[in-house]
């Protein structure tokens, strides 16, 4: 097999993670169109599951995604993609990852780590 398996799901996970710091920044899926445009364009393009389209990665923020590398699994239902997160931030609430809130195992507690890169609300004026 050469790459993702999309007869076996129609849309795979992907694991977007910054080249340059290893960061892993946000968990998002691929279908067989958007693997295909992010191979052509070079640029990351993920599935929306919630608007049910392809969703271009920083298409409304400017935070687009230079692709790096890419990798699938062995089952070859799961991607990483390594990339070259432009503007700062991959999370729709601002900051550098999506993954910003941090539960301690013992207690329970939940700490924000990071700061906001962009205000949502300004980027966001829907």
């Amino acid at each position: 097999m050469n790459g993702p398996n999309f007869e076996k799901s129609d849309l795979i996970p992907v694991i977007a993670q910054d080249d340059a710091t290893g960061d892993v920044l946000m968990l998002a899926y691929m279908n067989a169109e958007a693997y295909a445009e992010t191979l052509k364009t070079g640029r990351v393009c993920y599935y929306s599951r919630s608007r049910q389209k392809l969703w271009r990665k920083g298409e409304e923020s400017g935070n687009v995604q230079e692709l790096r590398s890419l990798y699938y699994d062995c089952d070859a239902d799961t991607l990483l993609v390594k990339v070259n997160q432009i503007g700062g931030a991959a999370c729709h609430e601002g900051f550098k990852s999506c993954f910003f809130r941090q539960i301690n195992p013992q207690t329970g507690e939940v700490t924000v780590i990071g700061e906001r890169v962009f205000d949502p609300k300004q980027v966001y004026k829907k």
